[in-house]
């Protein structure tokens, strides 16, 4: 069991298969999955509903993989099917905050063996190693995937956006690209982004906010004003990322023929998570006349209130805008940080 099927496949079938090319199958449509001439089932875990899939079942042997990912509910019902007298359960994880569900469980006075690691302990090559811990500096995921420490998310979120505002690069650009957080009372923000030699340069931002200015504007004169901000822009298409969920803007966009719309990827803490990364490696430049997008980011913080991990949601639509690029457009390399050795063993006999 893990996340899900893709990364079941990813993190575990595939590397398997390296070693036992003729001894490990692939996932059928059926959820099985042929492992030393044994007939098992891969199965996600990171929603409610898998509860189904083995609810009724009894197992005498499970692997779970990512487990901090999975539903709690899926966990409970898991522990209810070990019911052999030889069954048992081994887990690995990637530590979270210290009040996550599976935290709780380790704690407890449960039947538990656990073996706790850093970075170091494992073996990938040390220029992997010092790549990832530049990449992670400063922030809460250095403390978890390099320290192995489960560790509350706080204070800023990105604690590098300084470094990152400066003059865009002077070489051509090759390409153009619109990120937008739309908003009618909110603030509709966004960012024209420039490919220049390979690094974006977030060149200006457009910000309008109904409540403060105490007049809420159409959707029609939403697109004037995008239509304004890219007026000196040469001619030809130009994409824009968006939330998908903006419905009745994206059509306004498309009927104009000027831009190729792109549904923003929303997944927040793997799109903070690369933004970060986005940062330390130069990938991004803000202009510094990104005046909103710098008082945003001096103010964009951990919800220190909540038990998951979650930004506070004030102020926050310029980064909004800019996490959907870095994620969207996958500027980044995709640092995957369960495939790390910093994983807690949990053997439930």
């Amino acid at each position: 069991m893990g996340n899900t099927r893709g990364t079941l496949e990813r993190n575990i079938l595939e590397p398997m298969r390296t070693v036992y090319p003729d001894l490990v199958g692939n996932i059928r449509a059926d959820n099985t999955v042929r492992l030393f001439g044994k007939k098992c089932y891969a199965l996600g875990a990171d929603n409610k509903k898998h509860v189904s899939r083995i609810q009724g079942a009894t197992f005498e042997y499970v692997y779970g993989d990512e487990v901090t990912t999975w539903s709690e509910d899926v966990f409970q019902m898991l522990k209810s099917r070990l019911r052999c007298e030889h069954s048992h359960f081994d887990g690995t994880c990637n530590p979270d905050t210290p009040l996550h569900w599976f935290k709780k469980f380790l704690d407890s006075d449960a039947d538990i063996y656990q073996q706790s690691y850093v970075i170091d302990d494992g073996v990938l090559p040390a220029h992997v190693v010092d790549e990832l811990k530049k990449e992670y500096a400063g922030t809460v995921y250095y403390k978890r995937y390099i320290d192995g420490l489960w560790a509350v998310a706080e204070g800023i979120i990105y604690p590098h956006y300084s470094e990152v505002i400066l003059e865009p690069l002077e070489a051509p650009v090759s390409a153009y690209c619109i990120s937008m957080d739309y908003g009618t009372q909110n603030a509709f923000a966004a960012l024209l982004w420039s490919n220049r030699g390979g690094i974006w340069c977030a060149e200006r931002e457009y910000y309008y906010s109904g409540r403060n200015e105490g007049f809420q504007k159409t959707d029609q004169e939403y697109l004037d004003d995008i239509m304004a901000f890219i007026s000196d822009l040469p001619d030809g298409r130009i994409d824009v990322i968006i939330d998908p969920s903006a419905a009745s803007f994206i059509a306004l966009l498309r009927r104009t023929g000027r831009f190729r719309v792109i549904p923003a990827n929303n997944d927040v803490l793997n799109g903070i998570r690369e933004t970060n990364t986005a940062m330390v490696t130069g990938k991004i430049r803000i202009s510094p006349k990104c005046e909103n997008w710098r008082k945003e980011a001096e103010g964009y913080v951990w919800d220190n209130t909540s038990v998951e991990d979650r930004p506070v949601k004030v102020n926050n639509h310029l980064m909004d805008a800019t996490r959907y690029f870095i994620k969207t457009k996958q500027i980044t390399r995709v640092v995957n940080p369960y495939y790390s050795p910093i994983e807690n063993r949990v053997v439930q006999i």
